[in-house]
């Protein structure tokens, strides 16, 4: 939990008087949900207290609650302080409408992106997008259409609390020289001595034992179009001739039906949830072809989204399963 959810909860609850509530600054663009409302009001049960901001008493998260308080003819309602600077009022409103109750849309959280990177200038893109539910990719993006050199001295602050440089190149290959000087070391050993995380740490190790360039291919910039890329290779297959990674094509398919052979795979209950998942992604490059042209235009913003976020998932298990899963033979 962070510090200001923890302080929080800390805080006692009090009746405030609704009259001296401000409800400006909400992160909802679209403003007031007036069917929310009603559900609400109609609830018999207490509400959860709202929060508030002390110094401002702006309403930090229970705009629709105070609604339905006064529409019920109530004129107090249960509430928390919090004492931080605005900025840090804001940041916990989206985290709070991020979290439950009625969620923000896509568009409010990217707004609620725009000013935090303005805000928060120092926090990575993952810490960003932790707070405001979208993909550290698409915070990356929104970064670089505001302001391409943003952030001090291009070192930004991470979940963990560390400035690390925002171009890990000189971290990533100093970790290099640590690995092949003493391969004993350990992934946070390394990721202390060269200013980077344990994962950027392992992922260099992982390079390093696949024959691997340390550094990744670096992202394209905003300048590049779709027009600039090769269009022909499927989906799923490096840009390489239709290789992936420059090894030989091969049926997904196949080795999914292999892997559904595996004693150890279909009589587990994570085995066969491990298959279940794997077997979403053996689909003809056709249907993939299809899936993209028939994505309707108003999802398609939350559709890459989701898929941006679900492939650095698969990303981050491809890596501890080469790293923390015993190899035999």
């Amino acid at each position: 939990m962070e510090p200001e959810e923890e302080e929080l909860n800390q805080q006692p609850v009090v009746d405030i008087d609704i009259d001296t509530l401000d409800l400006s600054g909400s992160p909802r663009l679209a403003g007031e949900r007036p069917d929310h409302i009603q559900i609400l009001a109609a609830v018999q049960d207490p509400l959860p207290p709202i929060t508030v901001h002390r110094s401002t008493m702006r309403v930090i998260d229970g705009f629709h609650r105070l609604k339905a308080t006064r529409l019920r003819g109530e004129h107090t309602i249960a509430a928390r302080f919090f004492d931080g600077d605005e900025a840090a009022a804001f940041v916990l409103a989206v985290k709070l409408n991020v979290a439950h109750g009625l969620p923000l849309t896509l568009s409010d959280r990217k707004r609620a992106a725009d000013r935090i990177i303005v805000t928060h200038p120092q926090w990575s893109d993952r810490r960003v997008a932790t707070v405001t539910g979208i993909s550290p990719g698409t915070v990356g993006d929104l970064r670089r259409r505001m302001s391409p050199d943003i952030g001090p001295s291009g070192r930004r602050l991470g979940q963990d609390g560390r400035l690390r440089p925002v171009d890990g190149s000189v971290g990533r290959l100093q970790a290099q020289e640590l690995l092949a000087e003493n391969p004993g070391l350990s992934l946070r050993q390394v990721a202390h001595a060269a200013g980077i995380s344990p994962e950027t740490a392992r992922d260099v190790r992982n390079r390093l034992r696949n024959g691997e360039d340390p550094l990744p291919r670096r992202r394209r910039g905003a300048a590049d179009t779709l027009a600039d890329r090769p269009r022909a290779a499927p989906l799923g297959l490096a840009r390489t001739g239709g290789r992936p990674h420059g090894g030989p094509v091969l049926d997904r398919a196949a080795l999914v039906r292999r892997l559904t052979a595996d004693p150890a795979l279909r009589f587990t209950d994570t085995g066969r949830n491990l298959l279940r998942l794997l077997a979403l992604h053996t689909v003809r490059e056709e249907e993939w072809d299809a899936i993209v042209n028939n994505v309707p235009p108003h999802c398609t913003d939350i559709v890459a989204d989701l898929a941006r976020q679900f492939a650095d998932l698969w990303s981050e298990f491809a890596v501890r399963v080469r790293d923390e899963v015993p190899q035999t033979g």
